[in-house]
C-alpha cells in the first residue's frame, strides 16, 4: 500500500470494484461521483475512528483485519497454499507472517510453567 489501496480500471477507464485485485476501501469524488480507491492515511485515520467509537483501546489498522481474516480462514482447516491466493502472497513465508494462531495460548500451556 504505497499510496493507493490497490486500483482496477475497467478498457474504458471507470473504475470496475467487482474485479480481483480492486480496492477494499474506496470512496465517490465528491465533484465526478466517480468511485476510487482511498489513500492508506485516509484507511487508517477511519479504522481509528471506528475502533475507537467500537470502545477498541487496541491500536488497529488494515492489515490487522487481514492477519485476522488469513488466521480465521487457516482455523478453519483453510490450507496455507490457498490463503496465500486468497492474500495474493508471492511467498508462503509472507502468508506465514499473517498467522495469528500461535498467539493464542490456553491456560493448559501456561500451568506446564513448574518452576
Amino acid at each position: 500500500m504505497a499510496g493507493l489501496i490497490r486500483r482496477s480500471q475497467t478498457g474504458s477507464g471507470r473504475h470496475n470494484f467487482d474485479l480481483p485485485g480492486a480496492p477494499l476501501f474506496r470512496s465517490t469524488g465528491r465533484k465526478t461521483g466517480e468511485a476510487r480507491a482511498l489513500w492508506q492515511q485516509d484507511v487508517y485515520r477511519m479504522i481509528q475512528r471506528r475502533a475507537a467509537a467500537a470502545g477498541i483501546k487496541t491500536k488497529i489498522g488494515a492489515h490487522t483485519f487481514r492477519a485476522t481474516g488469513i488466521t480465521a480462514y487457516l482455523k478453519n482447516q483453510g490450507t496455507l497454499e490457498h490463503a496465500q491466493t486468497i492474500a495474493n502472497h508471492a511467498s508462503p513465508r509472507t502468508t506465514k507472517l499473517y498467522d495469528r494462531r500461535s498467539d493464542e495460548i490456553s491456560v493448559a500451556e501456561v500451568e506446564k510453567i513448574a518452576i
